[in-house]
């Protein structure tokens, strides 16, 4: 991997251990004014802070987990695959091709394909629970005459931006891929289905929890992917922040209280986007083997998120808008063909002849765009845990320890 070594790594298992023990906070990192931290004389980037959170909870032996009671009675999401469980295998006439739809992907859990771009479950599976609402459903699967605590309408490999925005720039998406504006009229198709009245709508509205994404960081992965340029799709991000602006600010004015926006994991670790960008400059490449150039317009977009996120707080000063930070660590896919990262995107996961990784539980990503079913599980109790002191969720006892595996595949 490019410019990853095993000092790298080891730095990373050292700050986990540091971390655990006390000896660095986690607030020393975020505070640091020089965006750096010494760590037994090596240097960690700020932007690798959320990586190490992520991959001390893969190491950890046993975590909590919160059954709560939240104030909210319903759960809401828009976004893309980390997301969907469900309905993209169910948009026609693409959909039901689509490499979810078939093994291997539900091999881990519950054996047999859902629709979930993982070897398992998602991370919202783990996240509904934690806040207490398990009865979830995707939108395109839903029967109108069952009663859920939620709703999902996110569709894997979904941008945030329409078609003819990409089609206008040569840009490729998916045939199943459901910008998140067409998200947002489905939701507005299914509130008319439940309420009779705007004040109805409204009310259940009050009483909800809606979740915007993560999802642009297919607006930055796929046209990156497809040989444009950091300057070029850095332009592409006022978009972006607008779209996603505006869709939030439409959901208040419909009477929503209370939403987290998250924002995008390091991107620059994905296999994907390391097998479309790869480089003989090991200066291309921070300690962990991500791309410096990818993770910094990340960081830039998440920043230039939040600022816009500040301005609509300002708006809406009685409605709760929280950032949700995300993050990830760059591995070789499970499922997957070629290469130093296990990705072609010619050969993708489900394709006649593309192999599976033995154990799944050893890898971070399943298929070199989304993770696998224990990977999923560690970012929702990395994500959720926090949200639901933020969200004013009472706990109730419910500690259980996480199944132990082998070291995790990194090499």
């Amino acid at each position: 991997m490019g410019g990853a070594g095993g000092s790298g790594v080891a730095t990373l298992v050292t700050v986990a251990a540091d971390i655990m023990s006390g000896v660095v906070s986690t607030k020393s990192i975020l505070k640091s004014p020089s965006m750096e931290v010494q760590v037994n004389g090596e240097k960690l980037i700020k932007r690798s802070f959320k990586i190490i959170c992520f991959f001390l909870l893969v190491l950890a032996r046993a975590v909590s987990s919160q059954n709560a009671r939240c104030p909210f009675q319903y759960l809401y999401h828009f976004g893309d695959g980390f997301t969907d469980i469900g309905n993209s295998i169910h948009v026609r006439p693409f959909g039901s091709s689509n490499p979810a739809s078939r093994l291997p992907y539900g091999i881990t859990t519950p054996g047999r394909p859902t629709g979930r771009w993982s070897d398992g479950l998602v991370d919202f599976d783990y996240a509904s629970t934690d806040f207490g609402l398990p009865h979830i459903t995707p939108y395109l699967s839903m029967n109108v005459s069952a009663s859920y605590d939620g709703v999902i309408f996110s569709v894997a490999r979904s941008p945030v931006l329409d078609r003819r925005f990409f089609a206008s720039r040569g840009v490729r998406i998916p045939s199943y891929a459901i910008s998140l504006s067409i998200q947002l009229n489905w939701f507005k198709k299914y509130l008319t289905s439940i309420c009779s009245t705007q004040t109805d709508c409204a009310t259940r509205l009050e009483n909800s929890l809606l979740l915007m994404g993560d999802i642009e960081g297919n607006d930055i992965g796929y046209p990156l992917a497809q040989g444009k340029s950091i300057e070029e799709v850095r332009n592409y991000v006022p978009y972006v922040i607008r779209a996603i602006i505006n869709g939030t600010r439409m959901l208040i004015r419909m009477g929503a209280k209370l939403i987290i926006i998250p924002g995008n994991a390091p991107l620059g670790c994905y296999p994907y986007i390391l097998t479309a960008l790869p480089s003989n400059d090991s200066t291309a490449y921070d300690d962990l083997g991500c791309l410096k150039s990818v993770n910094n317009l990340i960081l830039s977009k998440n920043n230039d998120l939040q600022q816009a996120m500040d301005e609509l707080r300002k708006e809406f000063p009685n409605v709760t808008i929280n950032y949700g930070p995300n993050g990830e660590l760059a591995l070789k896919a499970c499922c997957g063909i070629g290469g130093k990262y296990n990705y072609d995107s010619s050969r993708f996961c489900g394709s006649p002849g593309v192999p599976v990784c033995p154990y799944p539980n050893q890898y971070i990503y399943w298929d070199g765009l989304h993770m696998t079913n224990l990977a999923y599980s560690r970012v929702a109790t990395l994500l959720i845990k926090p949200s639901l002191v933020t969200l004013n969720c009472s706990s109730q006892s419910s500690a259980f320890m996480w199944p132990i595996t082998d070291s995790v595949q990194s090499m």
